[in-house]
């Protein structure tokens, strides 16, 4: 059985799923802009909402710090930079993969 957490890596605009501390995947992500950072810190995904609507994406995984979250985007040109309101974007069929993969309590650690 995986045993997954997610390290948000902020200096290189990347999502690495490990399992066992042996990264598995890599996922190019969007993150917060100057003004909106995302925050550091150690987190769970704590809900997910498919089709969230709006600039969401596909899908909406709700951190333990309320108001942020990992979603999928209506803007891919976004992936890559530094310009949401601190939330973490992702392309969305990759949000939606990630999602088949971790379950709510997953560990999700963000770091500059």
């Amino acid at each position: 059985m995986p045993n997954y957490r997610i390290i948000v890596d902020l200096s290189d605009h990347m999502l690495y799923l490990l399992d066992n501390n042996i990264v598995a995947r890599g996922f190019p992500v969007a993150t917060g802009a100057m003004l909106t950072q995302t925050p550091y810190g150690d987190y769970t995904i704590v809900n997910k909402q498919p089709n969230p609507g709006g600039p969401f994406g596909v899908l909406w995984m709700g951190l333990s710090k309320p108001h942020y979250g990992i979603h999928g985007t209506n803007n891919p040109a976004s992936i890559g930079k530094s310009v949401s309101h601190g939330c973490i974007r992702m392309y969305n069929e990759d949000v939606l993969q990630l999602s088949n993969l971790v379950s709510i309590g997953t560990r999700v650690s963000i770091r500059p």
